[in-house]
């Protein structure tokens, strides 16, 4: 054998390696599993709760594409799985526990629920204050985590070893209008700025300041150029870049929904459209120059008239991932 033939058995070996390490372009999740939030921990692996089923599947890196529901249905009294947030330094798995509805299991008062890392046991359970609604969930570098509350214009935050949720930031300028009038998705971006989303559709998005001692400073709107399609999402990309998962929760037609780089210049927002034509695309993460997202499909359980017995069985449901732009 050649040494040109060897170092060219050795690079498609290489090839391979890197190959089968990556996530696959498509990774299916259990059927039914209607999908709200994604996050990504650091071994790579995708930890994806189900809003229907109240538990939490992990696709672990480098296997096949089958997931293992890690978090069982109804477990610690998770109902409406939402934002999920993987901290690897308490080998803890936060997720928030909504009360809407649609569930296969009991429904329970809305929480920030904690589990085991590894197992998906579970560990704790923290009620939200004046039955609020836990939505969303970010990590600052201390390790505390901020929790929006969708029918309170506030944040939560959750210092690690507390006992308890306590408000960071309560604000007149976080409403919004309808029915849930508080927040939504929320990103920390370079560990200074908080942003977050009303859960109604808006032509702007809220950054607090962080402030170096960890406390909540002011309140300003972020102008877009367009309404975006209920963020439900948010996920800092990188240094004033924030990628926008636009679910169009309240949009006519299950296919209006998109996933949205957004360039943040000051108090205004340029946006670029990623993926388009999505079903309800509530949720997703990003891995190095790739995005990774998933279609929740809520309209089936939603808008049915009849009962369980009219929510179709066998349902499938994926996470896909798409390029991010280069510049």
């Amino acid at each position: 054998m050649s040494r040109r033939t060897r170092l060219a058995g050795a690079l498609l070996a290489l090839a391979a390696m890197a190959a089968s390490a990556a996530p696959p372009a498509v990774q299916a999740l259990p059927e039914d599993w209607y999908p709200e939030s994604v996050a990504i921990g650091p071994d790579g692996s995708f930890y994806v709760g189900s809003w229907r089923q109240g538990a939490v599947a992990r696709l672990k890196p480098g296997l096949a594409p089958k997931a293992e529901v890690l978090v069982k249905p109804g477990a610690n009294g998770l109902a409406n799985g939402q934002g999920v947030l993987v901290d690897a330094r308490h080998q803890a798995l936060w997720v928030c526990s909504g009360n809407i509805g649609f569930t296969t299991v009991p429904q329970t008062p809305s929480a920030l629920k904690r589990y085991d890392l590894a197992t998906g046991a579970p560990r704790a359970s923290y009620a939200m204050p004046d039955a609020g609604y836990c939505n969303d969930l970010a990590q600052d570098a201390r390790g505390n985590i901020y929790v929006t509350d969708s029918l309170h214009p506030r944040v939560l935050r959750f210092t690690p070893g507390a006992a308890a949720l306590t408000v960071w930031k309560e604000d007149p300028a976080l409403a919004g209008p309808g029915p849930y009038k508080g927040l939504n998705g929320i990103a920390i971006d370079s560990g200074r700025n908080v942003y977050v989303s009303l859960v109604a559709a808006a032509s702007y998005l809220l950054r607090i300041d962080l402030g170096t001692d960890g406390r909540a400073g002011g309140v300003s709107r972020i102008e877009a150029p367009r309404v975006m399609k209920n963020v439900d999402a948010i996920r800092a990309w990188k240094p004033g870049r924030l990628v926008l998962f636009e679910s169009n929760a309240f949009g006519d037609g299950p296919y209006g929904g998109q996933v949205t780089v957004a360039r943040v210049d000051g108090a205004k927002l340029a946006l670029q459209t990623v993926v388009a034509g999505l079903n309800d695309p509530s949720s997703g993460a990003v891995l190095g120059d790739r995005v990774y997202f998933i279609e929740s499909k809520y309209p089936l359980l939603t808008q049915r008239k009849d009962g369980d017995a009219a929510v179709p069985l066998g349902v499938p449901f994926d996470i896909q991932s798409h390029a991010l732009p280069s510049d």
